[in-house]
């Protein structure tokens, strides 16, 4: 996706939250330095994703916290953990029993913190589950997301958010049922409050998968070079690579990969809903590739 000028102020809105929850006394340095480097680096056709992701390697620099959101990624999956009981009778209870774990994934998409335009803490989230659940899938391709996964034998699935990944863990085993062996791919270094290595380990993701891979880099979801051996072979093997969150759309809408790629996300910005021709706050399912 297109950075457009709505990016720059989202993006030092994260970088001022996350200096300050870093808490290292960087808060001016960070923003200052990254007003500069991202000034320098926009210009019209760049991605958002690449733009981003140089945006933060430098605060991340400045700020001198390797993982500024650590205490709140570990807050988030625990406040997530509260919900799987009822996210698993909702799950139960339907006729539809892959839509209807699609549509928990979804919910948790909302755990993007410091952004601005969504909620800034795990606490948030509590107060919030039931009205997100109704709210359902707003553009909906799941009985294409199905076809593919019906036609594969290996489903690629990048995480996004800690404690959405709690949800995602539910989705995967309605997957898994299928006879599917299911890859999950992390980042390859602690970035935002999204799922890492030690975080997938850390709530037992690596017991629901048949493998993890990375993405191999300190990236806004996945790098421009595909340059980690894991993920290139499980990219050569997959029949579908589903995707969840505004970061790895932002990195792979406009690429062009050898599977078909589906996109699991809540639109939560005007550059993000207006590329998916969607408004904003809704929940999509979006297939890339070929279709039958």
């Amino acid at each position: 996706m297109k950075a457009c000028a709505d990016c720059g102020p989202c993006l030092m809105k994260r970088i001022l939250f996350q200096a300050r929850l870093a808490g290292t006394g960087h808060e001016f340095d960070a923003v200052k330095q990254c007003m500069g480097l991202y000034s320098e680096l926009m210009e019209p056709g760049i991605c958002s994703a690449t733009i981003a992701t140089k945006v933060h390697a430098l605060a991340y620099s400045v700020m001198e916290c390797p993982d500024p959101y650590l205490q709140m990624k570990i807050d988030a999956d625990e406040v997530s953990e509260k919900y799987l009981p009822q996210a698993q009778e909702f799950i139960d209870a339907s006729e539809d029993r892959l839509k209807a774990a699609v549509r928990i994934s979804l919910i948790g998409n909302i755990m993007d913190f410091g952004s601005g335009i969504a909620i800034d803490s795990p606490d948030e989230f509590g107060r919030m589950f039931d009205s997100l659940l109704a709210q359902g899938i707003g553009s909906d391709e799941t009985d294409e997301l199905e076809r593919l996964i019906d036609a594969s034998e290996t489903v690629l699935y990048a995480f996004d958010n800690c404690g959405e990944s709690q949800f995602d863990r539910l989705l995967i085993r309605e997957i898994r049922s299928r006879g599917k062996r299911v890859v999950g791919i992390v980042r390859g270094k602690p970035i935002l409050n999204d799922v890492s290595y030690d975080d997938a380990v850390r709530i037992g993701m690596d017991r629901e998968l048949d493998r993890i891979v990375s993405t191999g880099d300190f990236a806004i979801g996945f790098p421009e070079r595909i340059c980690d051996q894991g993920l290139a072979e499980e990219l050569g093997r997959a029949g579908v690579l589903i995707t969840k969150g505004m970061a790895n759309y932002e990195s792979l809408s406009d690429r062009e990969l050898s599977l078909p790629v589906v996109f699991l996300l809540r639109a939560k910005c005007v550059p993000v809903a207006s590329s998916l021709n969607v408004p904003v706050g809704t929940n999509v399912v979006r297939v890339k590739g070929v279709k039958h």
